[in-house]
């Protein structure tokens, strides 16, 4: 619908949506543009505060089945037993699956660089998680110091006490010929 107010030229500018009262930018609570200092990553010990709710829940559910069953409520029936049962299992896993993440990225760097035996440049890490448990375990994925790296190695890291789970080193396979020296010379690179 036109504006009354507006002149041709304000609906033009409304149309082809370069309006600058309205404006499209990320609220400040998502901007992270400002903010600078270290990323925490969250611990796995925050599993247990759900687990905790599963179980009171459970109890409230074992507790109004418990209560009713022989006075014949009509809102209450054998559900709340089989709910109760299955929240609490779901709550048990919760708790035993809360694992406290003792060792940081950081951490697991150390250990990887000890563990591959080559000087590293750059490296990667992720969290994934092991096992029925959900034990965390830290995946470094590192290359060797030289330019182009020659050597890259994988090395799986226990999140809770920094044992190496499993590792792998081999020639870094991939073809970096073509790039010789013109990503440091910030030329663009030919895409396949």
């Amino acid at each position: 619908m036109p504006n009354p107010t507006a002149g041709p030229e304000r609906e033009e500018s409304d149309a082809a949506g370069s309006d600058p009262e309205h404006t499209d930018a990320l609220p400040e609570e998502l901007d992270v543009s400002g903010y600078v200092g270290p990323y925490v990553f969250p611990n796995n010990n925050r599993r247990r505060i759900p687990g905790y709710l599963y179980l009171g829940v459970a109890v409230v559910c074992l507790a109004v089945w418990a209560l009713t069953r022989d006075g014949g409520a009509v809102l209450v029936n054998d559900g709340y037993l089989w709910a109760g049962a299955g929240l609490a299992l779901v709550g048990a896993y919760h708790l035993v699956a809360g694992w406290n993440l003792d060792v940081d990225e950081q951490d697991a760097l150390v250990v990887a660089t000890r563990t591959v035996g080559f000087a590293v440049g750059h490296a990667s890490a992720q969290m994934g998680w092991r096992g029925l448990r959900s034990r965390p375990t830290w995946r470094i994925l590192l290359y060797s110091a030289d330019d182009p790296p020659s050597r890259r190695g994988l090395v799986l890291v226990d999140g809770v006490d920094g044992e190496v789970v499993d590792w792998f080193v081999e020639d870094n396979p991939e073809d970096w010929s073509k790039l010789d020296g013109r990503l440091s010379a910030g030329q663009p690179q030919d895409t396949p």
